[in-house]
C-alpha cells in the first residue's frame, strides 16, 4: 500500500462563501485534507506562516495577490525537510488568485520530489483547479503530476463521499 502524505494550507476565519464573506471555525481545505487521511490513510502537514495574514477577508485577499506579484516565499512556523518515505504528496490549499497561496511553495521549494506523484486539491468559490496542476509541475521538479481534485469550499464539509471517491482512485 502506498505511503500518502497530505501537504495543506488552510485559512479560518472571514472566507469568501457562495458570493458573501462568512466566518469559519475550521478550514475547508482542513476539511479535505481530513477526509482524504481517513480515505486512504497517511500523514497530514499543515503550513502556518509565521506572520499571520489578516483576519479581514479583503485585506488578507489584497495581501495575497501582493504576495503573488512579488513571488514571495513567506516564513513558516515549521517547515519537512524530507518526503522520501513517502510515494504520494497530496497538495492542498484554497484557490487564491489562480494558485495555491505562496506559503506552500515556501514548502514545495525546499522539497526533493524526484521519483514522487503529487496530487493536486484546491478549494474554490468557482475557480476550479485553477492553475494547480501547471504550479506543482513547476515546484515539484521531478514529480510525475497526478490527477487533480476541486472541492466548492462552501461545500467542503459534504464533500466526503466525493473526496474518498477521488483519493481510493488515485493514492493507493
Amino acid at each position: 500500500m502506498a505511503k500518502n502524505l497530505i501537504i495543506y494550507y488552510s485559512r479560518v476565519g472571514e472566507n469568501y462563501w457562495n458570493g458573501g464573506v462568512k466566518n469559519i471555525s475550521k478550514g475547508n481545505t482542513e476539511i479535505v485534507a481530513e477526509f482524504i487521511r481517513k480515505a486512504v490513510g497517511g500523514d497530514l502537514f499543515q503550513v502556518e506562516t509565521v506572520k499571520e495574514y489578516a483576519t479581514d477577508y479583503y485585506a488578507c485577499i489584497d495581501d495575497a495577490k501582493a504576495e503573488l506579484n512579488r513571488d514571495d516565499r513567506p516564513e513558516l512556523k515549521k517547515y519537512l525537510d524530507d518526503i522520501s518515505a513517502y510515494d504520494n504528496i497530496v497538495v492542498a490549499g484554497p484557490c487564491w488568485w489562480g494558485t495555491y497561496p505562496m506559503a506552500i511553495f515556501s514548502q514545495l521549494d525546499r522539497l526533493d520530489f524526484a521519483g514522487k506523484k503529487v496530487f493536486p486539491v484546491m478549494t474554490h468559490e468557482g475557480s476550479g483547479q485553477a492553475g494547480s496542476a501547471a504550479a506543482l509541475r513547476k515546484h515539484c521538479k521531478g514529480a510525475e503530476v497526478g490527477s487533480g481534485l476541486a472541492i466548492h469550499g462552501a461545500d467542503a464539509a459534504k464533500s466526503e463521499s466525493t473526496v474518498a471517491t477521488w483519493a481510493k482512485n488515485n493514492l493507493v
